[in-house]
């Protein structure tokens, strides 16, 4: 096996002659030959290039993957939550053996988008099914990038599950990868076929709401969950010795149960904001110069100093759009979405200012509390109905309540009324952002444009509590429960809550594993 690094093709040159490079190289028929790696390299707008690392052989090669090992008469695992984390979960314990039973509050990915169509059409909030609660997490309307700053080793496993179910296979190989929010959710029914017919099953519309009592409770070892169809209000006792818990950062009533029940978590400090819509020509031509047609649609990711809170661009979505993000009646919050081809007019990205527990309080739900008052405020000051309160950037670095767009139109589904942004968000948060956006604008011309739209807000950046967990990644509180993901406070995004998950079901398999028969 040969491999090649820094190889330099220039936009427009067809990717064919990495396999002429490869073929010069070995001197004999290429029988394998794979793309490893491949980034862009706009530092020089006069001379933009792919770079790319390839390997390649004369022997033909499968690369076959590693089996995993199985055991066999396993107990059944519950998994409450059907985003990154509690999916890759489930993915994983199938693959050992394990069979699952996947607890979600929302409905399937096939009705879950008609009845969050439906919110963004007619304003009609289902607080169990959203844009938040459903099959595939928050994630499954997003940009679906899964590109991340973690360098957790099982990053890579992530990658290949998701191409192995349907995403495009150069998620594998680009610097900065993506599936966007059409093609997530085919991948979501592949990744149910496959642990359905693996022995696994979903509980969909179905809230985890209690515990079981234990013969023992003095042990704090799980022995059931208690379990509410959302429509139907019908409570069963679901008996299982094991349960992870992948709640997403949103599952507010859930923390409140869990803290009734005596299982120890703390608050954390996050951060809130707005999000920043522009065109996705301007961001292009800033980006990589008169080229920017002839590449994919630009991105960026900034940060800024210039206030004594720090700055930040997250979830940037190119060529995509805002989204009605609500989950709780009588409260706004906005996100971003894309599709895979990212071919929408505009761009957008949140614009996050760093919170701390000073701004609203220490104790466990103050944080909560302080993301629902501005949601709540948003939702008010917007004209409720889920309208989003709007202002042109010209007009919020003066105080002004905009009167008309200028050349960017909106894309927030549900409507907007032009409002003051400064009667939702604190002070700090609003002269933290009228300091950074020029100061971002220094370095991407145009990030600063008068007409740019600035929608309020984005509350839902992180979890604003961490439930505990040991080194065996169990509850300090409860033996057996097994806490998860973004919506525990162990990661933030698509891949790093993901990788969570796997790492939890290797925690978990590793402790069957001493109990349970192997099988070849």
């Amino acid at each position: 096996m040969k491999r090649l690094d820094n190889i330099k093709l220039h936009i427009g040159e067809s990717e064919n002659k990495l396999l002429e490079i490869a073929r010069n190289t070995l001197k004999n028929p290429v029988g394998y030959f794979k793309i490893l790696k491949k980034s862009l390299d706009a530092r020089d707008k006069s001379n933009i290039f792919w770079v790319y690392s390839i390997a390649f052989t004369d022997k033909q090669s499968d690369e076959p993957e590693p089996c995993p090992e199985r055991l066999e008469n396993a107990p059944r695992i519950a998994i409450v939550g059907s985003g990154p984390a509690g999916l890759m979960c489930a993915l994983r314990l199938t693959e050992h053996g394990v069979p699952v039973t996947i607890i979600e509050r929302g409905e399937g990915v096939e009705e879950r988008s008609v009845t969050t169509s439906n919110f963004f059409k007619n304003h009609k909030l289902n607080p169990q099914s959203n844009v938040q609660f459903g099959e595939g997490g928050a994630g499954t309307f997003s940009d679906g990038k899964l590109n991340t700053q973690t360098h957790d080793g099982f990053n890579r496993d992530v990658l290949k599950y998701f191409a192995r179910f349907g995403a495009p296979e150069e998620i594998l190989y680009l610097n900065k990868p993506h599936i966007g929010s059409d093609r997530l959710k085919r991948v979501l029914l592949n990744i149910r076929k496959f642990i359905e017919s693996n022995g696994g099953e979903y509980l969909f519309n179905t809230q985890f709401v209690g515990f079981g009592e234990a013969d023992d409770y003095s042990a704090k070892r799980l022995t059931s969950l208690i379990l509410k169809n959302t429509k139907t209000g019908a409570q069963t006792e679901f008996k299982t010795d094991y349960a992870v818990l992948a709640l997403g950062h949103s599952a507010r009533d859930t923390f409140e149960m869990l803290d009734r029940s005596g299982v120890k978590m703390s608050p954390r400090d996050f951060a809130v904001g707005v999000r920043l819509e522009h065109l996705a020509s301007q961001i292009g031509l800033a980006q990589y110069g008169k080229n920017y047609k002839l590449l994919p649609t630009a991105d960026y990711k900034l940060v800024s100093h210039a206030h004594e809170r720090t700055v930040f661009t997250f979830c940037m979505c190119p060529g995509g759009v805002v989204i009605p993000a609500a989950s709780e009646e009588d409260g706004l919050t906005v996100n971003g979405m894309s599709d895979y081809a990212r071919d929408g007019l505009n761009s957008n990205s949140a614009l996050m200012v760093q919170m701390n527990s000073s701004d609203f309080g220490s104790d466990l739900f103050a944080g909560m509390r302080f993301q629902r008052s501005l949601e709540q405020r948003a939702f008010d000051v917007g004209g409720r109905m889920y309208a989003a309160p709007v202002q042109l950037y010209k007009d919020f670095a003066k105080d002004k309540i905009s009167q008309n767009f200028g050349e960017i139109s909106p894309t927030y589904a549900a409507g907007t009324n032009f409002a003051p942004l400064n009667e939702i968000l604190p002070k700090i948060v609003i002269d933290a952002l009228k300091a950074a956006i020029p100061d971002m604008g220094t370095r991407l011309k145009g990030f600063d444009a008068p007409d740019a739209i600035l929608t309020g807000v984005e509350t839902r950046f992180s979890s604003p509590v961490r439930i505990e967990r040991r080194a065996d990644f169990q509850s300090v509180s409860i033996d057996g429960l097994y806490p998860c993901g973004e919506g525990s406070g162990y990661s933030g995004g698509i891949t790093s809550s993901a990788a969570d998950g796997i790492r939890v079901a290797e925690k978990i398999y590793e402790k069957l594993k001493n109990h349970t028969i192997f099988i070849n």
